[in-house]
């Protein structure tokens, strides 16, 4: 994996964004590689902050939330059913990833690519950031500027998005490039 470049995280430590190819020939082109260890230790902690009572999940069962979020939640795939990595063509290099500056409204973050030759496309995401579509024929290295907090309206004005603020109306009817499920894949020695 020296060819794909990793994103820091202080919590799972650095994740690598790729496609990888199982045993079984299964093409998945959204995946990550992160540390089995790190994802141990916060299931740990998580679960000894709740105990002791200094937790922040609180309600009837917070045991029980931890557990379903470590062990029954998120898609996973078996390190030893994996044959092979490869970078993933989804997946924005860091450089790209680092222009896009937060949430636009409460759980959204909307942006418009500018591509070298000039186009423009929309985009949008909750909380993933890791994968995007991409328009048919480009790269991500096409991508010119970011304009953070905008979008494209039907006709295809460039239109802002107010930081805070309700969505506007008809903003859901816009055609908009979303992020892509992957699967993660926590493996030793990362």
């Amino acid at each position: 994996m020296a060819t794909v470049e990793p994103i820091p995280d202080s919590i799972y430590g650095p994740r690598y964004r790729c496609a990888l190819t199982l045993k079984d020939g299964t093409l998945l082109p959204c995946a990550i590689l992160q540390s089995k260890t790190k994802l141990i230790e916060l299931a740990k902690r998580r679960i000894k902050e709740e105990m002791s009572g200094k937790g922040k999940i609180g309600g009837p069962d917070p045991y029980g939330q931890i557990l379903s979020s470590f062990v029954a939640g998120g898609n996973r795939v078996n390190e030893y059913d994996v044959k092979s990595a490869a970078p993933s063509r989804y997946a924005p290099p860091l450089a790209v990833l680092k222009q896009i500056h937060g949430e636009t409204t409460m759980a959204w973050t909307g942006w418009v690519f500018e591509m070298s030759d000039g186009k423009m496309f929309s985009y949008g995401s909750g909380f993933a950031m890791e994968f995007f579509d991409l328009p048919d024929g480009y790269k991500f290295v096409d991508v010119a500027k970011v304009h953070n907090h905008s979008y494209l309206s039907k006709d295809g004005a460039m239109m802002s998005l107010d930081r805070g603020a309700r969505l506007p109306v008809g903003y859901a009817e816009v055609k908009l490039l979303r992020e892509r499920v992957y699967f993660t894949c926590n493996i030793d020695g990362i």
